[in-house]
């Protein structure tokens, strides 16, 4: 398979951060119209993306469907287990190519880029080529009264699969979903934010590096309503739709796939909490608390956005919490010192000081942050937000039901067990929780009871990529990771046959 031009990698990496194109059965292709894509440490366009329009996106879903039908459904797992190593062997050789993608799309430090966003989406590969690679197919003898019957179960890939990934982690959650998709031996057409569309392009060169046949890959630019993400999840030929972002938007996608009954995969919003009792370990605990309240600027669908401390080491953690957040710092992606960029886009940043107001109109006393800081000159167009706490609000208070996604949480007390379970599971929302004790067996006990896709105890964001993932309510539906992935992305047929 040859490469989309003529042109040399360098250049053509100069070319795709200038013009971010649409990538369509083993070309880059232009679309219909431009808009901009913004550095959202400076508010400056740092390229124009190509919008991918209704014929670009058919397109794109033919050309994924003749790769399906053709020659990727002929391979073999051991085949597609060998090219996802080979993926993950470019990502690492062209690490540095991807953070700089993800950087300039996102705003986030590069450290945390390198070690979390392109390092695990390396890891994401390998992980499923592995899972694929020791799938075994299920056999089992069946007595009926005419005598015995042997079954076996196949593992058949769904089609087409619409693969819709969100802005916070854009290559993270790509190759999360990518990686199973295609070790089933499915094709897909990949919708990226049209806030963070860098990461999915350049991740085309790589995938044709690796050797994947023509229309494996394929990736369409645009937003989502009255766009690429409306005329992908719509198209008839699509088979499974899998989807991270908001709960709105997973509830539109499942009315545009209901006509045609295709199955879909999600792991939408959060209002996670994290429960800690008076005996828990109080510098660890406030260090995990640190982290899953601010990583990523708090646009981490499992960040925490409610902390309910035991009454009695109430005052300790809002102090402790507080000198954390205001140890932070928000500077310069290539800043060795900065641990927080900013906000994805000007309108998310005017979403959350909604939020912020509102919280101080409900009477919430706010510990640290809740203002737009002073940045540097070169920083200052930037969509730059301090990291806030604050006390005095109930679970009633409109701030502690929605999802904000931001640098920003609500610390409540509680005088017991009971009552802390209960006030982390009043909520819409079901997608993680954490729970801080020294005592293991009240750690279990407490996590059991949450109504959660994930609970953590004495750790968050600790991940085992076999273990399912997932939530409930308005955070989801479905699992995925590990063997958990392969029956989403796979149709199972049962085979019986009469001895």
């Amino acid at each position: 398979m040859g490469r989309a031009s003529d042109e040399s990698p360098d250049s053509r990496r100069e070319a795709m951060m200038l013009q971010i194109r649409n990538y369509v059965g083993g070309r880059f292709v232009d679309g219909a119209s431009t808009f901009p894509d913004v550095d959202p440490t400076t508010g400056t366009t740092v390229a124009e993306v190509h919008e991918a329009d209704a014929p670009l996106v058919d397109q794109a879903v033919l050309a994924a469907r003749a790769a399906h039908e053709g020659p990727w459904g002929r391979t073999t797992v051991a085949d597609r287990c060998r090219l996802l190593r080979r993926l993950a062997d470019l990502v690492d050789a062209r690490a540095e190519d991807l953070v700089r993608a993800e950087v300039i799309d996102t705003g986030k430090p590069a450290a945390t880029a390198r070690s979390l966003d392109v390092a695990r989406a390396a890891a994401n590969l390998r992980s499923f080529a592995d899972t694929a690679a020791a799938e075994g197919m299920e056999s089992y003898l069946l007595e009926h009264p005419g005598g015995q019957a042997l079954n076996y179960a196949l593992r058949k890939p769904l089609g087409v699969v619409a693969v819709i990934v969100p802005w916070n982690l854009p290559l993270l959650l790509l190759t999360w979903k990518l990686a199973p998709a295609l070790a089933c031996g499915n094709t897909v057409v990949v919708k990226p934010s049209d806030e963070t569309p860098a990461s999915a392009t350049l991740l085309a060169e790589l995938v044709e590096e690796a050797g994947f046949p023509a229309g494996v890959y394929n990736v369409v630019h645009g937003r989502g309503a009255g766009s690429a993400g409306e005329f992908l999840t719509g198209h008839p030929a699509v088979d499974g739709v899998t989807f991270t972002g908001s709960s709105a938007t997973g509830a539109a996608i499942m009315r545009a796939v209901a006509p045609r009954v295709r199955p879909v995969s999600f792991e939408l919003g959060g209002k996670n909490a994290a429960v800690v009792f008076a005996d828990a370990d109080l510098d660890a605990t406030l260090d995990g608390l640190a982290r899953s309240v601010f990583a990523n600027t708090g646009q981490v669908c499992l960040c925490t956005e409610r902390v309910y401390v035991e009454r009695g080491v109430f005052e300790d953690v809002c102090a402790g919490l507080v000198k954390r957040a205001e140890a932070l710092h928000l500077g310069a992606p290539d800043d060795e010192r900065t641990t927080t960029g900013p906000l994805i886009s000007a309108a998310h940043r005017a979403k959350v000081l909604r939020y912020l107001r509102l919280a101080e109109e409900s009477g919430a006393q706010v510990r640290t942050g809740g203002d737009v800081p002073d940045m540097p000159d070169a920083l200052s167009g930037g969509w730059w937000l301090r990291p806030t706490l604050w006390t005095g609000l109930t679970n009633a208070d409109r701030v502690m039901r929605d999802e904000v996604f931001g640098p920003v949480a609500g610390l409540i007390p509680f005088d017991d067990e009971d009552e802390a379970v209960h006030l982390a599971n009043d909520t819409e929302y079901g997608l993680a929780a954490a729970v801080w004790t020294s005592d293991l067996r009240r750690g279990h006990r407490v996590a059991q009871r949450m109504d959660v896709g994930i609970a953590w105890v004495n750790t968050w964001f600790l991940r085992e990529l076999r273990s399912p993932f997932g939530g409930t309510g308005l955070s989801g539906i479905g699992r995925e990771g590990g063997r958990h992935s392969l029956d989403f992305y796979t149709e199972t047929t049962n085979v019986c046959v009469a001895l």
